[in-house]
This record gives C-alpha cells, structure tokens and sequence, in this order.
C-alpha cells in the first residue's frame, strides 16, 4: 500500500503532539505534520485531519489543572478548540474547516450519511476539515472517548483509502518499549487477535486519553472497511518523509481482504450498544440474519434503551448472541418479563410485533465469548 496512490487518507493527531509541555498549544511537532499534509495535497491527496488536544489545549488557562471536575473539563475543551483551531490554521495557506461531533451524531445513520456528506463537499473545495470530539457538551453516555476510534469512523464515513495515526512511539512492538528493551518493532499486521491485543495493552500516554489498544481498535474499526492503518511515530519528521517515499516506518494493518458491506460496518462498529436482551439458555437463533424473540424467551434486560436503540442479545450463561435493535424499551420489556404469561397472553399474543427488527442490518451475530 502506497500512499500516493490513495485518493483520501485520515491521519490523527493526538494531544501530546497538540500540547507536548501542558502549556497550550505548540507548533514544535505539528510543523511537520502541516508539511506532509501539504505534500499530500500538491499529490493530489485529500486529506482529513482528526486533532485531539482540546481539553490539553485549554488546561494552562485554568488553575489547579491537575484535580479539576468534568464540568471544568469541558470548559477546558470550549477554551482550547479555539486555540487550537488557531494553532492549525497558521501553519496552513488554505481553508480549513471544523467538524465537532459526538456519538449521538455517528450512531443515527441519517447523521452518519450527513457527516460524509458534508467531508465530500469540502474535500471537493479544497478546504481541509479537522474533526474533534465535541467535548465541551458531550456526556459518558454519547462520547466516543477517544480520537482514535474517532478517526477510524470518520474514516469510514468518507470512504478514505488510509488512516494513518500518530502515536509516541515507532508503531506496535511486541512489549512496551518503554519499559522492555528487548521488544521489537511489528512491521505488518494481516490479522488482529488476542495476541496482539495483548502486546498493546501496555502502552499509554501522559497527556492523552487513549493508548496502543484504542489504535488497535482503531485499526480493526479500518480494516474491516477495507481501509489500510499506518501506526507512525508522529513526533519524528522522518516518519512521514518516510511513508511518501512508498516506505513503512511503522506497524502497517492490513485490511480485510472482503470488506464489510458499508451499512453493516457502520451498524456493527459504530452503533453503541445501549443495553442488553437476557435470553434463556436455550434459546437458538433461527437464522444468520434474523433474530426471533418472543416475550417467553426474555429472563432480563439490562440497560435503560428506547425504542429502535441498539442492544446486544446473550445467554444467561454469559453468551453473546447478536448485537440486536429493538422494538421496545427497556421498560416495557421489563413489564413483559415481570409480568405472569398467562394474564399477557390474552390481549398481547395477537398484537405483540417482534421484540427484535427484523429489517437489513439491524443485527449482527457475534461471537460466544
């Protein structure tokens, strides 16, 4: 994979490229990002750029930075965007664009479809757009988390052909090479299983909020799509004069040789799961593509969900199932659980409709585990 023969790519900056010394923003390591995303351009790349670093960002403006709550997190974010918008906007001579977004927008597919839309027409433009979570207002229940399942969502909506993100160190090593200095570099990745998991799960920042095992789901989140995932040392230039010149100078994730269909990418790693649909042991699936439960199946639910919220459907013994939307909320659910049968057949029997839709895409069978 060559990256002057993709038509887009994503690359991801994380905070401690933002804000490497905690006192605001810092060119020190984005100069070198800003040029290769200029060389990407005058290749005829397009280019989006996902920037963490809005709460490190802000965090100089506030006092006692070091012990501060949610809520003065969130300020932090609304002070730092700014300046870091700021910040990448000096070191370009084109137009950028900002894209703030949470969960809530990515897991409703009419917003997801927007979002690629409105990448389409600015990349048609020229103008470069530099997405960050919108942590000023986000909550734990709408959040992503971190920008680098961020940026393999956002690469997945605009369709890129690469994403390459920027990490603290040369790419996956089979042990922390912080701590370890007989582990080595892991030059290409064709599959991601339990063992690479746990190489990086090691791995974590000071100053961001994800560490190797969110670019590792990440790279999977990609290479489901069909979509290439380069983890880069972002801090030394040579890395990306390196990836122009057709070189690796990372980990390379290979991508799925049969991508999933573009819906059920999005139903299957960008929907959250809001809660979960307790099935006897029992129980057996029917069908690959349709889930039939009906009330005397249900022994729980867990979760509070709405209507057309997705959930995961498992076994009482622990089971995962499928990941499932819904019919009914968790409270009329729990009605029918804790409800005597006999009293609900008379009157809901003929006008219950499926627990489960029925419809494309509205579930995912997934593994035991």
């Amino acid at each position: 994979m060559l990256i002057d023969q993709c038509n887009r790519i994503v690359i991801k900056v994380g905070s401690s490229l933002i804000a490497p010394h905690n006192d605001g923003c810092s060119s020190q390591y984005l100069l070198s990002i800003a040029n290769f995303i200029v060389r990407c351009r005058i290749k005829g790349i397009q280019v989006v750029l996902v920037s963490s670093g809005s709460v490190a960002a802000g965090a100089h403006l506030f006092d006692d930075a070091d012990n501060v709550s949610m809520t003065i997190k969130k300020a932090m974010a609304a002070a730092g965007q700014s300046e870091m918008m700021a910040t990448w906007d000096k070191l370009f001579d084109f137009n950028t664009a900002q894209l703030l977004m949470t969960h809530a927008d990515l897991k409703d597919h009419s917003r997801y479809i927007s979002i690629r839309d409105t990448l389409d027409v600015l990349l048609a433009k020229g103008i470069l757009p530099i997405v960050n979570e919108n942590d000023a207002v986000t909550t734990d229940k709408l959040k992503v988390g971190d920008n680098d399942n961020l940026s393999a969502m956002v690469a997945t909506a605009a369709n890129a052909d690469a994403l390459i993100i920027c990490s603290d160190i040369d790419g996956l090593f089979t042990a922390n090479p912080n701590l370890d200095p007989n582990s080595t570099l892991i030059k290409d990745v064709h599959s991601i299983d339990s063992r690479i998991c746990i190489m990086a799960s090691g791995s974590t920042s000071s100053v961001g909020t994800g560490g190797m095992i969110t670019k590792i789901e990440a790279a999977e989140k990609a290479a489901a799509h069909g979509i290439d995932t380069f983890i880069i040392n972002g801090f030394k230039e040579e890395s990306f004069n390196a990836i122009l010149s057709g070189e690796n100078p990372g980990t390379h994730f290979h991508p799925n040789e049969n991508p999933m269909h573009d819906k059920l990418h999005w139903f299957t790693h960008t929907t959250k799961a809001q809660g979960e649909l307790i099935v006897d042991d029992g129980f057996e699936m029917e069908k690959q593509d349709s889930a039939l439960v009906q009330p005397d199946d249900l022994v729980d639910i867990c979760g509070e969900f709405g209507v057309g919220d997705v959930v995961h459907l498992r076994k009482k013994n622990g089971d995962k199932l499928a990941k499932v939307k819904t019919n009914y909320s968790s409270c009329f659910l729990e009605y029918l659980v804790k409800a005597d049968s006999n009293q609900m057949a008379s009157h809901l029997d003929e006008t219950l409709e499926p627990i489960l839709s029925e419809h494309e895409f509205d579930m995912v069978p997934l593994v035991s585990v």
